[in-house]
């Protein structure tokens, strides 16, 4: 029998609370927050689960809720919203917190190590999500499962299509690192959850869309919330409750209407030019009968001020009210300024039924269409567009009409026919009230997911099916509360043979007794078999990781095994043209290639004349290709090319990611100009008395210590001046 699971679920952006969610607030907050949010409760209430973690921001906002500056919420014995800060206080939009993702992965690692929660499963949702999940994936070797809810291909796309420029989008919506997260999490995750089949064939569009493995499991409904409009609440109290709130509903609708008792024409969306709510109101507007049978209602978000919303959200509203006046609409179209979503949507949805209305959702494209199986579990038959996930609600449910959401005379067609005959009106009701109930529930959604996960990490002894290909990594050392990391270059630092290797002995003997809180690593040009060399000849205690070849490998030390880290790797890939750079310096007359055993699949190395030296002439061979690179000269005579995103500084953030060991625990020491990366940012720096030419303008400050002692010697009177050894 499988032990009971541990899930963490993220979602980034948007608002997210258990007192209520603001959907519809702006185009962060629609059905992925609600999505997400049930999903969170009913996976809580599954037997097979033991506890789920969401994994949100934390937003200390006056202009918001106070409840969403709480680092750990509990809404149930299982679930709780746990609340990481990143990118400051102010609530954004998540176009703008890519930059800061990073920096919420290492909230996460840290919270989860602080507070000993580590998960058997993560799910991801949108790309932003699916890059932290990727990362943290990595770092504590769990599988996760990602879920895409609208993809940055096709959003580009459009925006192209429209007109605007590449640069211009490129600035507002990030959509390189959008699309290379989506990349990415096609590649690394278990599986993708789409909610129906077609959704799959929109991830086709991806270059690692074979990669994948997709499982269409159609989201479900909260049932007891969204029940038949003629089914009797048994409590008084929450009868009473639901009394007052269809009261209000009716008030608010009522008050813009001449003729409030006709049927309702309803719509329920965000303003967004995508959900095509214009073209209803020119079906309507142009059609004297359709006006004669029902009123138009259309509930679009909720606003305060037009004139301060979003520019997108501003241009729809203002456009709706444009047409409301162009077809002379007063006392037949309401569009009320807000409404509860958390509370009122479902009664919205059985008064429209109760006066023998029909819901209408017209949307270009839509993905799943949560609107319309929640209409129709009210009992409220649907006319809806034909593009994406309705087509294959419809057919299963019988609940209402497929249109061509551009076809004004098919829509119109198929209001009349629903509005007008009454056995069609009551077939469609029966249908979306017994069926939606059948086969779109949480309860069903939720088995048929834990029946996956289960499946995948008994397949796999818990690694995940993906994930077993890559070597396990000890999770027990990411799990140890290291206090301090000291991180040494090897020649010149550690060792110095000229000098006969001053301090080594004893601080060797130190780095043997060093408790868990300590932990040793060493940074070096070096490749990884002339580090091991070094480590067997000089018997030195072995360290916990090492960087080497110049920061672009990292090992791992496992015993006797030296285990890649895999995901370094995969970091230092992008944008890195190894043969084309080679081939660029061809043209340099005073390099030389260094031996075969000396270069890597991300690291160039070549010996140089240090009297004929010049930079520039480096960057003009690298043509405009140049920034891509990072240049390193160190001793007089190597010189290294590598990708920009490797140096050992970089290498060093990430254990520090993996290790969720703050950068000001860090203590660096080092001789020579490859080494300056280490000392950046908080870290503190050693530079030993030894240290060469490119490091002699340098002198103690707070945050490095520059040495009197030479080599190991010289470590030893850092760590004393920093207080890590008596």
């Amino acid at each position: 029998m499988m032990k009971k699971l541990r899930i963490s679920l993220i979602n980034i952006h948007g608002l997210l609370k258990g007192s209520g969610l603001e959907i519809g607030r702006d185009a962060d907050n629609g059905g992925q927050t609600k999505y997400v949010y049930e999903l969170a409760e009913f996976l809580s209430q599954h037997k097979d689960v033991e506890h789920v973690h969401l994994f949100t921001r934390l937003i200390d906002d006056p202009a918001l809720s106070p409840e969403y500056a709480v680092p750990v919420e509990i809404i149930n014995e299982k679930l709780d919203i746990r609340r990481i800060p990143f990118l400051g206080k102010k609530y954004k939009a998540k176009e703008e917190l890519w930059e800061g993702l990073d920096t919420f992965v290492n909230g996460v690692m840290q919270h989860i190590k602080q507070h000993n929660i580590y998960p058997d499963w993560i799910h991801s949702h949108y790309g932003d999500a699916g890059y932290a999940a990727a990362e943290l994936s990595a770092v504590l070797n769990i599988p996760f499962a990602h879920t895409g809810h609208s993809l940055g291909f096709y959003k580009k796309k459009k925006l192209l299509e429209s007109g605007e420029s590449e640069e211009d989008i490129e600035k507002k919506f990030k959509f390189k690192a959008r699309i290379a997260a989506e990349e990415k999490t096609l590649e690394l995750s278990e599986f993708i959850v789409t909610s129906t089949e077609q959704e799959i064939e929109t991830y086709k569009a991806y270059k690692n869309f074979e990669f994948g493995k997709y499982h269409a499991i159609s989201p479900g409904i909260d049932t007891r919330k969204f029940v038949p409009y003629y089914y009797q609440e048994p409590d008084s109290i929450k009868h009473m409750e639901e009394t007052q709130r269809k009261y209000w509903v009716s008030e608010t609708v009522s008050k813009f209407l001449t003729n409030p008792h006709k049927p309702i024409i309803l719509a329920l969306s965000r303003p967004d030019r995508h959900k095509n709510l214009h073209t209803l109101i020119d079906v309507y507007g142009k059609d004297k009968e359709l006006q004669s049978i029902a009123n138009l209602v259309i509930f679009a978000g909720i606003r305060k001020d037009i004139m301060k919303m979003p520019e997108s959200e501003k241009n729809v509203l203002t456009d709706l009210l444009l047409l409301m006046d162009k077809y002379d609409l007063y006392g037949k179209m309401a569009i009320p300024k807000k409404h509860d979503v958390e509370n009122e949507v479902s009664i919205i949805y059985r008064y429209a039924a109760e006066k023998r209305g029909v819901f209408v959702n017209l949307a270009l494209h839509e993905n799943f269409g949560l609107t319309v199986i929640e209409s129709a579990s009210s009992g409220l038959p649907v006319i809806v567009t034909k593009n994406g996930g309705p087509s294959e609600i419809i057919p299963v449910c019988q609940n209402g009409e497929l249109v061509d959401p551009q076809d004004e005379n098919q829509i119109k067609k198929a209001l009349i026919q629903v509005l007008t005959d009454e056995n069609k009106w009551k077939y469609y009701s029966n249908n979306g009230a017994t069926n939606i109930q059948k086969h779109y529930s949480w309860l069903s959604h939720v088995d048929q997911y834990v029946d996956l996960i289960n499946e995948n990490l008994s397949l796999s002894s818990g690694l995940g099916i993906k994930k077993q290909q890559y070597t396990n990594i000890n999770i027990g050392r990411l799990k140890r509360k290291v206090e301090n990391l000291l991180v040494s270059d090897i020649d010149g630092t550690l060792i110095e043979p000229k000098l006969n290797n001053p301090g080594l002995e004893e601080l060797k003997t130190h780095l043997t007794n060093r408790t868990d809180k300590m932990a040793f690593a060493m940074a070096s040009g070096r490749n990884l078999e002339l580090v091991k060399k070094v480590i067997n000849e000089e018997q030195f205690p072995l360290p916990d990781f090492i960087i080497c070849s110049v920061g672009t490998e990292i090992y791992y030390t496992n015993g006797t095994d030296y285990i890649l880290d895999k995901g370094w790797a995969k970091f230092l890939s992008g944008r890195w043209k190894r043969d084309d750079i080679e081939n660029r310096l061809k043209s340099i007359k005073w390099i030389k290639l260094q031996e075969e055993e000396a270069q890597n699949p991300y690291k160039i190395s070549y010996y140089y004349e240090k009297e004929h030296y010049n930079h520039e002439e480096l960057i003009t061979a690298l043509g405009t290709g140049w920034y891509k690179v990072n240049i390193i000269p160190s001793h007089g005579q190597f010189l290294d090319f590598i990708p920009k995103r490797a140096s050992k500084g970089n290498a060093i953030k990430f254990l520090c990611r993996k290790w969720s060991i703050p950068l000001t625990n860090v203590i660096a020491a080092g001789d020579s100009g490859n080494d300056i990366d280490m000392f950046r940012g908080p870290v503190k720096g050693i530079i030993v008395g030894n240290r060469s030419a490119e490091l002699a303008s340098y002198e103690t400050n707070k945050s490095i210590y520059v040495a009197k002692s030479a080599a190991s010697l010289g470590i030893l009177e850092g760590l004393k001046h920093y207080k890590i050894i008596k």
